[in-house]
């Protein structure tokens, strides 16, 4: 079992904490709570109001505070978090492949719909180890495959109406329903 240390960096505001193993091949930064989409443990640190930005290196990660709080204070519960995250085994970096959308024979409203899973949808799917596939759109009912930990989850049909289903129906008007098959 690897434990998770930290040490200073020439940025007084940021400290880099060393995971003991690689956990992606090549390093991330993120900004901002919703670019941290990548990453459950960066979104997880977001979570502190503290948080400023987190970047996700090879065999680390550094994360940078906010001025109205000291390092003193956060280091070690931080490092203890990130501990506790790595004992779990849960995921630091989720990659995905990002499913084909330039289908030349799709509608324009296939290929936005397929953009729009993509990019919003399946990262965050991808956060609880999970995955969706687009299946078909058809009399303005979105068919979608629920993979991974979403196939068969207590709440799936959750994530699918409240979640997936509210959003698409936002951006796209016509859509009537979203169906898991």
């Amino acid at each position: 079992m690897n434990k998770v240390t930290f040490e200073n960096t020439p940025n007084p505001s940021t400290m880099k904490f060393l995971l003991g193993k690689q956990v992606t091949s090549e390093g991330f930064d993120c900004p901002t709570a919703e670019e941290a989409e990548r990453s459950p443990l960066a979104s997880k640190i977001f979570g502190f109001p503290w948080t400023s930005s987190v970047y996700v290196g090879p065999d680390f990660i550094t994360v940078t505070k906010q001025d109205w709080v000291e390092w003193d204070l956060l280091a070690q519960p931080l490092s203890g978090l990130i501990q506790e995250h790595m004992d779990r085994d849960e995921p630091v970096v989720v990659e995905f492949v990002a499913m084909p959308e330039d289908d030349e024979n799709d509608l324009p409203i296939v290929r936005n719909i397929k953009s729009v899973l993509n990019r919003e949808i399946r990262p965050v799917v991808a956060l609880d180890g999970g995955d969706i596939a687009f299946y078909k759109y058809e009399n303005n009912i979105l068919y979608i495959h629920m993979k991974g930990a979403c196939s068969g989850c207590p709440s799936s049909q959750i994530t699918l109406k409240d979640g997936i289903e509210t959003r698409m129906k936002e951006l796209f008007p016509e859509i009537q329903e979203v169906v898991s098959v």
